[in-house]
């Protein structure tokens, strides 16, 4: 269980997300050794506060959910939250510019976020559902150019999650050469091992607690 807990990125993003529940999650997250908590940017600080000096870390999100934000806001949203005190970042890519082959676009974009970060761990989320398998293995590589840490599968808050045969898919285009992180609809002990099995090395779900029961 342990090393399972190590693996998970325990999530709040619900709108209706108020103060009390962050502090539940990050009481949760430093009891259970979680790597990270990842909640909406007007969390962060709050966050921070709370696990400064845990081992467990901080994360937010950057043009969430859609992506459909310009890279000079993907920019300036990173930068606020490094000053907020976020340790991780997860973002979503431009999933139009993706579909219209403007690979320079999305490269542009998360290379600045990764510029922003000063250093901090960035996510790529390619929101798999959407995209053909083709599309999944250029998103991917383009991340991995662009100096990404990490290929996210999902959102959440699309029409689907992580799925094993895309992580499986995404652990065989980038190698060992980043990580893959697995998202939405993971709410089970058998899931959670399910895409640990096919290549992830990172979990993100809002069940974090419940799993270590």
């Amino acid at each position: 269980m342990k090393t399972i807990a190590n693996l998970i990125d325990y999530t709040n993003l619900r709108q209706d997300a108020i103060d009390s529940n962050i502090i539940s999650l990050c009481e949760e997250a430093k009891k259970f050794g979680f790597a990270s908590v990842c909640v909406n940017p007007v969390h962060v600080k709050l966050a921070a506060s709370i696990l400064k000096n845990d081992k467990t870390k901080t994360c937010s999100v950057i043009g969430f959910p859609l992506g459909a934000n310009s890279f000079e806001m993907k920019f300036a949203e990173t930068r606020f939250l490094v000053h907020q005190g976020v340790e991780e970042v997860d973002m979503v890519l431009n999933i139009g510019a993706l579909k219209e082959g403007k690979h320079d676009v999305i490269k542009q974009e998360i290379s600045k976020v990764v510029d922003a970060s000063d250093g901090i761990c960035v996510k790529v989320i390619i929101e798999a559902c959407l995209l053909n398998d083709e599309e999944k293995i250029v998103a991917s590589k383009i991340a991995i150019d662009a100096g990404a840490a990490f290929i996210k599968t999902s959102t959440g808050f699309s029409f689907n999650g992580a799925t094993i045969e895309d992580v499986r898919l995404i652990r065989k285009t980038v190698g060992n050469e980043v990580g893959v992180k697995a998202s939405g609809g993971i709410n089970t002990l058998k899931k959670v091992q399910s895409m640990i099995d096919a290549g992830a090395n990172r979990i993100g779900t809002s069940s974090g607690a419940s799993l270590m029961i």
